[in-house]
C-alpha cells in the first residue's frame, strides 16, 4: 500500500451500504428496507458519485435475510432505476444466523453479479477449507465478482495465507478492510488503516489487489479520505454511520456519498463510474 499522486491515481470506487443487517427505520426514516426504497436510493447515491450499492434485504419482520427470493427482487428493483450504471453486489453476512454452507449454497443459487464474503465466516478455521476452496473456485469461474471482509489485521495474514496455499484461486479479489470494528463504541478514526498496511507488507501477492475501508461514525469521510490518499477504495452509508463529517445526521444515504465524493475531489482523485468499477474488481485495471 503505497502513496500515489495526481495522475497516477487511478478512480476511486465509492460504494453504498445503505442498510445493513441491523438497522431500521427506527434508526433513521430513510434507512431503505423495501425493494422500491433500495431503488429509490441507489437512483440517488449513484447520482452522488456511487459505482456500486452493497445490498441486505430483510424479512417480513424487517430482520436480515439471505432469502433468494428477496435478493431477486431487490436487485430487479435497484437495476430498474440505475441500469447497468451501479454494480449489485449481495452481502451473504451470516449475522449469527446462517452457517457457512447456507451462506455458499445462498451466492450458488442467486448468481449475483457480485458478493462479499468474510473470511472468518466462510472459512473460520482448517477443517473449512476443502469445501471453501471449491466454492471459491467455482465462484471465480462463474464471473461473480468477490469481495473479502477483512475485519482486523490478523485477517490479512489468514486471506494471505489462504491465497498462498491455492484455497482463495487467482483472479479477481477485492479486499475491504473494516476500520474500527473491535474499538470502544465503533467510532472509526484514519490511523486504523495503519495496522492493515503494515499486515499486507508480509503477503506481496494480497498487497497487489485493491481494497477499499468502511467506517464506523462521524470521521467515516476522513477515513475515505486516507483510504483515497493511499490508493484505495471505499464503502460509505448507514450501515455503518449517520453523520457527516459536521457531526449532524445525514438526511440520507445520498449526502453521505456526496460528502466522501466532495472529500475525494478535494485531493484530487477522480472517482470510478461503474464500468470502470467492473474492471477494477476483475482485475483488468
Amino acid at each position: 500500500m503505497t502513496l500515489t499522486q495526481g495522475a497516477d491515481w487511478a478512480p476511486m470506487m465509492l460504494a453504498v451500504a445503505p442498510n445493513g443487517a441491523r438497522k431500521t427505520q427506527a434508526d433513521h426514516p430513510a434507512v431503505p428496507i423495501s425493494p422500491a426504497e433500495l431503488a429509490a436510493t441507489a437512483a440517488a447515491a449513484q447520482a452522488a458519485g456511487a459505482a456500486m450499492i452493497h445490498l441486505h434485504v430483510r424479512d417480513a419482520e424487517q430482520k436480515h435475510s439471505l432469502d433468494v427470493g428477496a435478493y431477486r427482487e431487490a436487485t430487479a428493483a435497484v437495476r430498474e432505476a440505475v441500469g447497468d450504471k451501479m454494480v449489485i453486489q449481495v452481502t451473504s453476512e451470516a449475522v449469527g444466523i446462517y452457517s457457512a454452507q447456507q451462506q455458499m449454497a445462498m451466492v450458488r443459487e442467486l448468481q449475483p453479479e457480485a458478493v462479499s464474503l468474510a473470511i472468518r465466516e466462510v472459512v473460520p478455521d482448517a477443517a473449512a477449507e476443502d469445501e471453501a476452496k471449491e466454492f471459491f473456485a467455482w465462484l471465480v469461474g462463474s464471473g461473480i465478482l468477490p469481495q473479502y471482509i477483512l475485519y482486523a489485521p490478523e485477517d490479512v495474514a489468514r486471506f494471505g495465507a489462504l491465497e498462498a496455499s491455492g484455497v482463495i484461486p487467482p483472479g479477481p479479489a477485492f479486499l475491504l478492510f473494516v476500520l474500527g470494528r473491535y474499538t470502544v463504541g465503533q467510532r472509526s478514526v484514519p490511523s486504523d488503516l495503519l495496522p492493515y498496511s503494515q499486515a499486507l507488507g508480509d503477503w506481496p501477492e494480497a498487497a497487489k489487489l485493491p481494497w477499499a475501508v468502511c467506517a464506523f461514525g462521524p470521521m467515516e469521510t476522513a477515513c475515505v479520505t486516507a483510504a483515497a490518499a493511499f490508493g484505495g477504495h471505499a464503502r460509505v452509508g448507514f450501515e455503518n454511520n449517520l453523520f457527516l463529517p459536521s457531526g449532524v445526521q445525514a438526511r440520507d444515504n445520498a449526502e453521505l456519498v456526496a460528502a466522501s465524493a466532495a472529500a475525494v475531489a478535494a485531493i484530487g482523485r477522480p472517482l470510478a463510474d461503474a464500468a470502470t468499477a467492473r474492471r477494477m474488481m476483475a482485475g483488468e485495471l
